[in-house]
């Protein structure tokens, strides 16, 4: 039987072997660690409870969405900011209350996408707005990539060696989890380079519960927070549109938007609910996808109860924590780029033709809003919106697509 053959219960929906199907969750759990716990370090919520909870949202994500999208949702960048302001202002509580009144939003969103049909809002998202934007999601991390790399070349060096050797000249199961193969063998090489700092480690309790905090609710961080969603649920289309080119699957169809986006607020909702940040779908994990072909669904699950159970056993996530950041980056380069190139080939297979000047100054301006920094502040009254990144290079793109159409037919 070759290669392709034994892992064929892998790829599509087969039997999957208990030993297997835990290292490539395991896999998935050191990929969306580092993000993961950064949110709260940067805000001030609770390490313990953000992995929790990313594990609870993306079990409820999976059960929403039928079990089909191979999604890992861990904590929202996007989020930040509004967080530390009215942290600051009202209390962290009242934080969590902003953030699930934006989950919510999904939810009416979603309703509304229930009602009128996934295609009116697909219709906005052609390949050659999506390819750019797919292109976007993975570039926009490129410097977060290379100034983790930065901290120790050495390190970024001798994983991104191992992962790409297995990715191309290993055989069998060795060869789809390479990213895990990589990163402990770097790290134990780490540690005979005496690279690896222990003092986390030592300090962390070996059991403990998570110490949630219930939200609590005002206007003020209502108004500050909630707006955000409108710019995030354009993210969500994005990354589920990447998971999708990258599986070779349209999740918009089936299980459906609607069902997505409801997943990723009330994912996001409950989280914070409990003390945890907004949850999202996670570029990271979606690079581990593109890199090793291995989109089992089931594999998402087994990281999320693995996430769970790194927020009730410190000692473990803070062994994960110590892993040097020169590794993560080495790593991250891969699979960042890997989203890039996702987007590449979208534009690629759906033969967008780039003689047109229509659809040359639309991947023009997504790609430079998306990547040059650019944003747009809005302002009625105490209303305050900021649309930047990716949500401003999404919608310039949507727009131009729109207002361009009839000069040249579409592709």
């Amino acid at each position: 039987m070759s290669p392709s053959s034994n892992l064929e219960g892998i790829r599509g929906e087969g039997k999957l072997a208990p030993q297997k199907a835990l290292i490539l969750g395991l896999q998935h759990t050191f990929t969306m660690f580092g993000a993961t716990v950064l949110v709260p370090i940067l805000t001030g919520m609770n390490i313990s409870v953000a992995l929790f909870m990313a594990g609870v949202g993306t079990l409820l994500f999976h059960l929403l969405t039928k079990g089909k999208v191979p999604a890992f949702l861990g904590s929202s960048f996007a989020f930040i900011l509004p967080i530390q302001v009215v942290a600051a202002s009202e209390g962290l509580a009242y934080a969590q209350g902003g953030i699930v009144i934006s989950g919510l939003v999904y939810l009416a969103i979603a309703v509304l996408i229930h009602f009128f049909g996934t295609q009116k809002i697909m219709a906005f998202f052609p390949p050659i707005v999506t390819g750019p934007i797919i292109m976007v999601i993975g570039l926009k991390l490129a410097p977060v990539a290379i100034a983790n790399a930065s901290e120790d070349w050495l390190l970024a060096f001798i994983v991104f060696a191992i992962v790409t050797a297995l990715s191309i000249y290993a055989k069998g199961f060795l060869r789809v989890v390479p990213v895990i193969v990589g990163l402990i063998a770097t790290y134990l090489i780490a540690i005979v380079l005496k690279r690896v700092d222990f003092a986390a480690v030592n300090e962390a309790k070996i059991l403990a519960l998570p110490a949630f905090t219930m939200a609590k609710f005002s206007l003020q961080s209502t108004i500050t927070i909630a707006p955000l969603a409108l710019v995030t649920m354009i993210e969500h289309v994005g990354d589920v549109v990447a998971i999708g080119a990258t599986v070779n699957k349209d999740f918009s169809k089936d299980p459906g938007l609607a069902r997505t986006l409801l997943g990723d607020g009330l994912a996001t909702s409950l989280s914070a609910m409990f003390g945890g940040p907004a949850n999202t779908t996670y570029s990271e994990n979606t690079g581990v996808l593109a890199l090793t072909g291995v989109w089992n669904p089931l594999i998402m699950r087994i990281a999320a109860v693995m996430a769970m159970l790194l927020g009730l056993f410190p000692k473990v996530g803070a062994v994960i924590q110590s892993i040097p950041l020169g590794i993560i980056g080495g790593v991250s380069i891969l699979l960042f780029g890997m989203i890039a190139a996702v987007g590449i080939r979208t534009v690629v297979e759906h033969r967008i033709d780039f003689a047109k000047p229509r659809n040359l100054i639309i991947a023009a301006v997504i790609l430079v809003l998306g990547l040059g920094g650019a944003s747009l502040p809005l302002s009625i009254g105490e209303f305050h919106l900021t649309l930047e990144g990716m949500a401003l290079a999404a919608i310039a793109g949507i727009v131009l697509n729109q207002i361009l159409r009839d000069s040249e037919s579409a592709n």
